[in-house]
C-alpha cells in the first residue's frame, strides 16, 4: 500500500472513532482539526499529532505485516501498572495497525538536556526505571534469553562488517568474534532478570508531567537488571563524560538497592555486568544502524557509528578479559561511506 492510500485509511479510521472517544472522555463535539507529522523512526512507523484548538492526540501508524501493535498496547499497561507515565490508548484498531494516543508533549529529554538540567532530569528518569523494574514479568514478557542475544550479536559480523565493510571473519578472527559472544551472552544471563525496555534513551523519554513520559516500549523483555539504565547514560545520540556514567551507575545502583531490585552482589560486579552488557548492545546498534543504512535507505543513522565504537574503545581498556574483540576492532578497515 502506497504512504498516500495508508494515510487516507488512517483517516477513514479517526473519522470512524473519535466521536466514541470523545463521549467516552468527555469532551463534547468532535471539533475539526489538523493531522501534521509528529515523529518517526528507524522503524516503519510513523506517529502524527491530532490537533484542534489546545486539545492534542497522537496517532500511531503501525503498517502490518511490517509492525505489530499488540506488545505496545501490553507493555504500555504493565508500565502503567508502575505507575509510569507512558500514553493512555484511546482507541486502538489492531489488525489496521492504529492507535490513538494521549499526547506526552513535545520536548525529548534529547531535546533539552544540557549540563545544567542533568542530574535533575536523569534523577527522574533513574525513579521511573526503578519502578517498572518492581513489575513482576517472568511469565508475561518474552525471555531475553541466548537465542535472542546471538542474533543481536549477529546483526554486527553480517551487517556492519559484511554489508558495510565487505568483511567476511574467517579463521582467527572468527574465534575472537566467537569467544566474544560467548563472553557477553554468559555475563548477560548470569544477571538477574528484570522489565527491560531495551530502548531507555533520552530521545525516548518525554519532558512532561509527570516526569519523565516513556516511550517506544514494544520491544520489552524479561532480562539483564544492568541493561537499561546502561542504555540510558551510553545513549545512540549523545555521550557522556565517563565519570558522570560512573556516577549515574552508582545513583541508580543505590536507589534499586533501596527498592529490592535484584542486583550483583557488589557494585564492582554490577559495573562490570553493565561494561558486558554495553559491549553486546554497541555492536548490536552498529549492525542495526549499517542494516537501516543498507535495506532500509536511511544513511543518517550510520552517522552515530563512530559514538559505539567509543563506548567500546572505553570498556576494552578497562576490560582485559574483552581482549579477543579489542584484536578483532584494531584489524577492521576503515568504513566507507554510505
Amino acid at each position: 500500500m502506497s504512504d498516500d492510500a495508508r494515510y487516507q485509511q488512517l483517516n477513514g479510521w479517526l473519522d470512524s472513532c473519535m466521536p466514541a472517544v470523545f463521549a467516552a472522555e468527555g469532551w463534547g463535539a468532535v471539533p475539526p482539526a489538523e493531522l501534521t507529522p509528529a515523529s518517526s523512526d528507524a522503524s516503519f512507523r510513523r506517529y502524527f499529532r491530532w490537533q484542534a484548538g489546545d486539545r492534542t492526540l497522537i496517532v500511531m501508524d503501525a503498517p502490518p505485516p511490517q509492525e505489530d501493535c499488540r506488545p505496545f498496547v501490553k507493555v504500555a499497561g504493565l508500565l502503567a501498572e508502575a505507575g509510569v507515565h507512558v500514553p493512555r490508548i484511546l482507541a486502538q484498531d489492531l489488525e489496521q495497525g492504529f492507535l490513538l494516543l494521549s499526547d506526552l508533549g513535545r520536548q525529548t529529554y534529547l531535546d533539552v538536556l544540557n549540563a545544567q538540567n542533568a542530574e535533575e532530569l536523569f534523577e527522574d528518569a533513574l525513579d521511573a526505571l526503578v519502578a517498572f523494574q518492581q513489575v513482576p514479568v517472568e511469565e508475561r514478557l518474552p525471555p531475553y534469553d541466548e537465542a535472542l542475544l546471538r542474533r543481536e550479536l549477529q546483526l554486527f559480523p553480517e551487517w556492519y562488517l559484511g554489508k558495510h565493510l565487505g568483511v567476511v571473519l574467517e579463521g582467527e578472527q572468527l574465534a575472537r568474534w566467537q569467544r566474544t559472544c560467548d563472553l557477553l551472552v554468559a555475563s548477560a544471563l548470569e544477571q538477574p532478570r528484570v522489565l527491560v525496555h531495551r530502548d531507555y534513551m533520552p530521545r525516548n523519554l518525554m519532558l512532561s508531567e509527570p516526569n519523565p513520559g516513556v516511550l517506544d516500549f514494544q520491544d520489552a523483555v524479561y532480562g539483564p537488571v544492568t541493561y537499561d539504565v546502561t542504555c540510558l547514560y551510553k545513549d545512540a545520540f549523545l555521550s557522556w563524560p565517563e565519570p558522570r556514567i560512573h556516577d549515574g551507575l552508582s545513583r541508580y545502583w543505590r536507589k534499586a538497592q533501596a527498592a529490592g531490585i535484584p542486583l550483583p552482589p557488589t557494585f564492582d560486579e554490577f559495573f562490570r555486568a553493565s561494561d558486558l552488557m554495553g559491549a553486546q548492545r554497541h555492536l548490536k546498534v552498529i549492525g542495526i544502524f549499517a542494516r537501516i543504512c543498507h535495506r532500509d535507505g536511511k544513511p543518517r543513522y550510520l552517522g552515530d557509528v563512530p559514538r559505539f565504537f567509543r563506548y567500546l574503545e572505553s570498556v576494552i581498556a578497562r576490560r582485559p578479559e574483552l581482549a579477543d574483540l579489542r584484536a578483532l576492532l584494531a584489524d577492521l578497515p576503515q568504513p566507507v561511506a554510505p
